[in-house]
């Protein structure tokens, strides 16, 4: 019988221990994450606007905005790249030059409306050394039809048509 109570009482002693150990580790880790997030500063873009809209416009024409950023990141801001999703959206930006916390930066947004007739959704990709790694932009214009364009496309449209029910 002493035997059995010996061991209930060692088996109690080395899950209490074990825990204290787990509860240690537990704070060591923390401590560890936290350090390590505070080693991993990043910076961060926070934009006076995300997106615009420039309205109607007429096929053809070229349209510019900009959009004014912050830095409001505990770290030097770089900018790697910057794209268009199409080659009609073209930015300009401050590549890979740093732009210290709180300062300001600029990013010129430029639209080609050229055979881009109705309404047009347009994004911009940043890629820089933010928390997410990548920021969005987004433009929009409702682009009315050039006539003369217009009829051209109709047309091949119409032939397009007819070679196709052959």
């Amino acid at each position: 019988m002493n035997k059995i109570a010996y061991l209930i009482v060692g088996v109690f002693f080395l899950s209490a221990s074990s825990c204290n150990q787990s509860a240690s580790k537990k704070v060591d880790q923390e401590k560890a994450t936290a350090a390590s997030d505070t080693a991993k500063a990043t910076a961060a873009m926070t934009f006076d606007k995300v997106s615009h809209d420039f309205g109607t416009i007429d096929e053809g024409e070229t349209v510019q905005t900009t959009f004014t950023f912050t830095n409001t990141g505990k770290t030097d801001l770089l900018i790697v790249d910057a794209r268009g999703s199409c080659g009609c959206t073209v930015p300009k930006y401050p590549k890979n030059t740093p732009i210290k916390p709180g300062d300001t930066g600029e990013i010129l947004v430029s639209f080609d409306s050229s055979n881009k007739p109705n309404m047009q959704q347009k994004t911009v990709t940043i890629s820089a050394n933010t928390q997410s790694g990548r920021e969005t932009l987004r433009i929009k214009a409702m682009v009315t039809a050039d006539p003369v364009k217009q009829k051209q496309r109709d047309e091949l449209a119409k032939a397009r048509q007819q070679q196709n029910a052959n």
